[in-house]
């Protein structure tokens, strides 16, 4: 066996066997102390084997993504390819979730799980409610917010509030809003990764993008939607870096001051930016007034709710006291802190494990010599060259392993913090479509999205995902 089937097999190993650990030890304490408050740990989520209306759909589509995806990721168009990848996310997140049924799995999600369209009423008058936003946060303060409403900022129940001021009314129709715009996610992921690796890399990551068992919990979250929102704002940034675009850069900063204010947590894509900066830091230097484009844009987000009498900093604040006045001062830190990576292992696979180690291995071997190119960026049509997957590590490979390598140092962050404890299977999911870009270092792709979609379906029809 050589280096690499080698080095791919050890990561898939130890991954299964962290989630096989996760799940014996969690399933010890929750049985014997009662702390973890999850029924399948690691993920929150119940055994209850089933089938559903989405079933036929989803095992069709497993198939015929395993069997042809591939090969038309390679072929097609460049702009058809992303239209495609769109509508098959979209096609495969639909069939998972409508496993579950329509009231399930798609209209009660946002309704009966993460609470956001049981305030719509306090919000009659926004400015007033984002003035008193702070004053409810705390359990035990007057008409204290729902857990999810307390644990985000407002821009978050305000997107709800603003779909059902324009007649979208109702769980079923943010179910649709957060399925259609977090299947973008994919899309904007391989805007990136072409932007600043080469379209070889992004071809080779499309259908991993697309068949992912994230798509499990894309389905049945906001999360999904806020991952989307994370996405091209890193997507606009690199646009802006490699095509020196101010209005990319512009929309990019707004995007990224509405993702600090759709989750706390999220301020973390601040790592992914930064290499996204240090990957264009030649146009940077040639342009300087692209960090000025983006500064502005990133101003807009928190200059308005500033405004409007929102004060972030003082709200996480009363978010960290509210967190562990419930299930998060009880659940143990100790075991979180590395079961939480075993449900990460769930959300990407065993593939993005092996897409990692090797994404390890090629910037232990280039480090930062191979970042940049003599223009400082991979061109957004670069097709030549040395790429991800040529075999030889070269800029393009380094390129792509520093942008996955921010995306896990964000996450590892936000693992430490003490404050994802739990049900991070939806929480991480923005991280999480950044680390399936790793799976363009594989070779025999078929094998590895069969085990993909396998997994996906495996835990969709055994489990009732409690997101």
């Amino acid at each position: 066996m050589t280096r690499t089937p080698l080095r791919d097999l050890c990561a898939v190993v130890a991954a299964a066997l962290l989630v096989l650990v996760a799940a014996l030890v969690g399933r010890h304490i929750q049985d014997t102390h009662h702390t973890l408050f999850v029924n399948w740990p690691p993920l929150f989520a119940t055994w209850q084997p089933h089938v559903g209306p989405g079933t036929p759909a989803a095992v069709v589509l497993a198939a015929a993504g395993v069997a042809y995806g591939p090969a038309l990721a390679a072929r097609l168009p460049w702009r058809a390819l992303l239209v495609t990848a769109w509508a098959a996310a979209m096609a495969w997140i639909w069939s998972l979730a409508l496993v579950d049924g329509w009231r399930r799995g798609v209209a009660g999600r946002l309704t009966t799980q993460e609470e956001y369209l049981r305030v719509i009423g306090r919000f009659q008058n926004i400015p007033d409610a984002l003035r008193d936003f702070t004053h409810h946060i705390v359990a035990g303060s007057p008409q204290p917010w729902p857990a999810h409403v307390a644990g985000h900022p407002p821009a978050a129940p305000l997107t709800f509030v603003l779909l059902d001021r324009i007649g979208l009314h109702g769980g079923a129709w943010a179910g649709v809003w957060c399925i259609t715009t977090g299947a973008t996610a994919c899309v904007a992921v391989l805007v990136a990764v072409r932007a600043l690796a080469g379209e070889r890399s992004a071809r080779r990551a499309a259908p991993f993008l697309v068949l992912a068992p994230a798509a499990v919990w894309l389905g049945t979250s906001a999360d999904a939607y806020f991952a989307a929102v994370a996405a091209w704002a890193v997507a606009l940034l690199a646009l802006a870096v490699t095509r020196g675009s101010l209005w990319a850069a512009a929309g990019s900063g707004l995007l990224f001051g509405l993702t600090c204010y759709l989750s706390y947590g999220l301020t973390l894509f601040a790592v992914t930016g930064a290499a996204v900066l240090v990957l264009g830091r030649r146009r940077i230097r040639e342009r300087p007034v692209l960090l000025a484009s983006l500064v502005a844009g990133l101003a807009v987000t928190p200059l308005v709710f500033t405004l409007a009498g929102f004060d972030w900093w003082e709200a996480y604040h009363l978010l960290v006291t509210r967190y562990y006045q419930g299930v998060g001062g009880t659940r143990p830190y100790g075991y979180w802190v590395w079961a939480d990576l075993a449900g990460t292992v769930i959300i990407t696979g065993l593939a993005t494990a092996a897409g990692l180690a090797r994404a390890g291995s090629t910037l232990a071997r280039l480090r930062g010599a191979a970042l940049t190119r003599p223009d400082g960026a991979a061109g957004p049509d670069s097709t030549g060259g040395t790429d991800a997957t040529d075999g030889t590590g070269g800029p393009a490979a380094a390129r792509l392993a520093l942008l996955v390598a921010a995306a896990l140092l964000a996450l590892l962050a936000a693992d430490l913090s003490g404050m994802s404890k739990a049900e991070t299977e939806r929480i991480w999911l923005p991280f999480a479509m950044w680390l399936l870009a790793s799976c363009a270092f594989l070779d025999r792709p078929r094998v590895w999205l069969a085990a993909q979609a396998v997994l996906a379906l495996l835990v969709n029809h055994l489990l009732l995902t409690g997101w």
